[in-house]
């Protein structure tokens, strides 16, 4: 390596680091809408249509990032607007938890909001992507811990196919690696949080997001 590049190389170094490999990821954005109703505080949260992927689920407004948003910010907001018909005027974002590097291969970036009250009056769902809205007390979140559960994530180089076929992803052996890599490998233990309000669930990544904000009142 040449003086120079090993120049360059520092010089590229971000002062605020990012997350590695960003680019191989979904990268999207969430709103979390705050409102105040009658001197209380309350989470507007959305159920997802059921002929939608994860149909069913109650989550925040939000989606994929897009170049055109330039900012992740943007992208919760537009994703709002799209969704649930909220405007851009009576949104206020106040601040940005932790990103959030899902399991599953998303980036998640959730942004903190206080939604005007008159905004419920003239929300205009998407049909084809909501089926409807859920407003909840913060207070319940604060009252009423989420229930733990764990789920065992496993590595598969391989799949059987619907004929009972092995379908080769990663050619472990080919490649010449350890026997541990030659059947599925991991085995790692991942929590997941739980509410239950009035019969909806909440959980996953929306009761994550939940108990981070939950710790900002601590």
């Amino acid at each position: 390596m040449k003086k120079s590049e090993f120049k360059k190389l520092i010089k590229s170094l971000p002062k605020y680091p990012n997350v590695m490999a960003r680019d191989r990821y979904l990268n999207s954005a969430v709103l979390i809408p705050i409102i105040k109703i009658d001197k209380k505080f309350y989470i507007l949260f959305q159920k997802r249509a059921e002929n939608i992927r994860q149909g069913g689920d109650i989550c925040f407004p939000g989606g994929r990032f897009e170049e055109e948003d330039i900012t992740f910010e943007n992208t919760a907001i537009r994703e709002t607007y799209e969704e649930l018909g909220i405007k851009k005027r009576d949104i206020k974002i106040f601040g940005q938890l932790d990103t959030y590097v899902a399991p599953i291969g998303a980036v998640v970036e959730p942004f903190v909001a206080r939604v005007k009250k008159r905004a419920l009056k003239s929300m205009k769902i998407d049909k084809n992507e909501v089926e409807k809205t859920l407003l909840v007390p913060i207070e319940f979140f604060k009252n009423n811990p989420a229930v733990e559960y764990t789920l065992k994530y496993e590595v598969h180089p391989y799949s059987i196919d619907k004929d009972g076929n092995k379908e080769i992803h990663f050619p472990v052996q080919e490649l010449n690696l350890p026997k541990t890599y030659h059947k599925p490998w991991g085995h790692k233990r991942h929590k997941v949080w739980v509410y239950n309000y009035k019969g909806e669930v909440i959980w996953g990544l929306t009761a994550v997001i939940i108990n981070e904000l939950l710790k900002k009142f601590k």
